[in-house]
């Protein structure tokens, strides 16, 4: 299979994490926004939305947006599980990322981490960080509930823990101390823990929260 992506997309790599879990190999196709790679028809013409990451399966088939490339991989493993309730909890976590998790840490990183968003105006910032903040109360309240469970399932984890953790685990870089939240640095440990697990950028494991791109990295 192969994985359009970019070096820096935190959904990019909730693909890449389940892939290395499942230990299927994947061949990246890596991208440059600043280049104007994801805008080339070549690009356009496999990916629904102009966006990454955008999966082609052994078939040539491609999938867009991480939530479906999960759904798609996970079917018939640990990471989907067979209780129908479990299933309905993964979906309400993985709506719950979608919508109110992921925009506010994804802005915040945008903005101090990687410099892309200069126009955000103070009140931007102020909203953003509040809704941070809130989301990941949210969550961390939830773990604490569960302590020896994941976000969605009892035993095992599922896609639910991936979609949720690549931006939680850079919140630092949107200037978002997790400290305040242990449960959620315990969550996150536990999955850098299990075997496959995938840095950002490969062969430099303490670089998952780095803003500028490594040069040895394909473009």
């Amino acid at each position: 299979m192969k994985l359009y992506d970019t070096q820096r997309s935190g959904n990019a790599w909730k693909v890449r994490l389940l892939a290395g879990f499942l230990d299927k190999p994947l061949e990246r196709i890596t991208l440059s926004i600043d280049k104007g790679h994801l805008k080339a028809p070549e690009f356009r013409r496999v990916a629904l939305f102009g966006q990454v990451p955008v999966l082609e399966t052994d078939t040539g088939q491609h999938l867009c947006e991480s939530v479906a490339i999960l759904y798609y991989l996970a079917q018939g493993t640990e990471w989907w599980p067979d209780d129908q309730l479990e299933q309905a909890r993964v979906l309400t976590w993985l709506s719950f990322e979608q919508d109110r998790h992921m925009r506010p840490l994804a802005k915040l990183r945008l903005h101090f981490g990687l410099k892309t968003l200069p126009s955000a105006s103070s009140a931007d910032i102020e909203r953003w960080t509040s809704e941070a903040r809130d989301v990941l109360a949210a969550i961390n309240s939830h773990l604490a509930s569960r302590p020896h469970a994941w976000i969605a399932t009892d035993k095992l984890p599922s896609i639910a823990d991936i979609a949720l953790y690549p931006y939680t685990r850079m919140a630092s870089m949107g200037r978002i101390d997790l400290s305040p939240f242990p449960n959620i640095e315990r969550w996150l440990r536990r999955i850098e823990r299990l075997p496959g697990y995938q840095h950002l950028f490969p062969g430099t494991p303490d670089s998952n929260l780095m803003a500028i791109e490594i040069a040895e990295s394909p473009q």
